[in-house]
């Protein structure tokens, strides 16, 4: 896993063999554009640092033979490698390399980045939106992409030029002066309360009940509920610490550290959830992962967990289409629903902010305002000695937007 450093101070690795490796960039190669690395290799992490310390300070001042007058392609890959890269996510990476090889680069690559203009870029962004999804296949038709991913792009262009800015390799930014499709507010789908029970009975059935009821009132990431370790739960506070995930980077099950730092957190769960890890752990006492695959004894793989989350839909007549994912605003929902605050909440999900939270759960949050205004009205009423209005029936409970209550689980047998 590589260790992540900060600008300019390369990037660390452990290699299979046990020995770590050091990267660093030097510049950029005149005749291809593509950044020049090198690299330091050490049999401890911090001989490893120390080494890659000296060769960075030795280079620097070392000329590139390179000009400064780059074009977008030779300055978005010489940014990506010494300012993007080695502070990302593996799979973060590969998003960036993507946006920048085949999309921004091969558009506007070959322009001069000193006469880089907003009029150029905001034509590669109608472009993408209209037809640049990459061709796979001969029967593919639909080149469209989404407005989250021109938004996506925008993002990562707007991060690279402003170093340009910062380097005054240019003026301001061009990116500022473009317009980008407006964030997407899709429909929020869960699993409507009434059936929540059916779901997890199905989940007994299929024996993995443990980790979908954890799910469903924790609210935690794919990838950091398969992570889940024994010695992440404090059994005596009902307390799970959340500091790792489980992804998949070339093919292979990999643990890193959580989506952002906010996921580094502490989530309380409720005494029936620790009752079902606690049987759970007593079934592999020797394995110190808390749900380990049936098939491997290691990981569950998360695509894996979301197979196993789609049958469960169809064996409990759940015809909504419920990702693995929605889950976590299954449980989201029923929290705010049952009067859980949203700043208890937003750490719970491991939001970077409650204003974020209650933007996400619009939905919820429109039903407790209207009760709240209706407690005013009541008050109000008994104040000034008026007859309250009488309150509209409740509508019936068909998607996320209901209040129903939650049927509680009773357990087969």
């Amino acid at each position: 896993m590589s260790k992540r450093r900060a600008n300019g101070e390369g990037s660390i690795r452990k290699k299979p063999s046990g020995s770590w490796e050091g990267r660093y960039t030097v510049g950029i190669d005149p005749a291809t554009g593509r950044a020049i690395q090198r690299s330091v290799s050490a049999k401890t992490q911090n001989e490893c640092r120390d080494k890659l310390r000296r060769a960075i300070a030795d280079n620097r001042g070392v000329s590139t033979s390179h000009t400064g007058d780059y074009t977008v392609g030779e300055w978005c890959r010489l940014w990506f490698e010494t300012y993007s890269k080695p502070n990302l996510r593996p799979n973060t990476v590969r998003n960036y390399a993507n946006v920048l090889e085949q999309h921004i680069i091969p558009a506007i690559g070959n322009l001069k980045l000193r006469l880089l203009m907003p009029i150029h870029i905001q034509q590669m962004y109608n472009d993408i939106r209209h037809h640049g999804r990459v061709k796979r296949g001969k029967k593919m038709e639909d080149f469209t992409l989404s407005g989250g991913f021109v938004r996506q792009t925008h993002m990562v262009l707007h991060s690279c030029l402003q170093q340009a800015v910062k380097e005054r390799l240019i003026p301001y930014n061009p990116c500022d002066g473009c317009r980008i499709p407006k964030k997407d507010k899709p429909e929020m789908k869960i699993i409507p309360p009434e059936q929540v029970g059916t779901y997890l009975r199905e989940a007994e059935t299929y024996g993995v009940l443990p980790i979908f009821y954890l799910e469903l009132t924790s609210g935690l990431r794919r990838g950091e509920l398969v992570g889940l370790l024994w010695e992440d739960l404090d059994v005596q506070h009902r307390i799970l610490s959340v500091d790792k995930q489980v992804t998949r980077i070339d093919g292979v099950l990999t643990v890193t550290v959580p989506k952002t730092e906010n996921s580094v957190r502490k989530v309380a769960i409720p005494q029936q959830a620790v009752d079902l890890l606690t049987a759970e752990h007593e079934k592999h006492l020797d394995n110190p992962i808390m749900f380990p695959s049936p098939k491997t004894g290691t990981y569950w793989s998360p695509d894996a967990l979301g197979r196993v989350h789609k049958k469960l839909l169809k064996s409990a007549s759940i015809d909504i289409a419920v990702r693995f994912h929605d889950l976590r605003h299954t449980f989201a929902t029923m929290a705010m629903q049952s009067g859980v605050d949203v700043k208890t909440l937003s750490s719970m999900l491991g939001h970077y902010s409650a204003g974020f939270t209650l933007d996400t759960y619009t939905h919820v949050t429109n039903g407790m305002q209207q009760s709240a205004a209706a407690k005013v009205g009541g008050f109000m009423a008994e104040v000034t000695g008026t007859a309250p209005a009488p309150e509209p029936p409740d509508p019936e409970p068909t998607s996320a937007k209901s209040g129903c209550k939650i049927i509680p689980f009773q357990r087969v047998g």
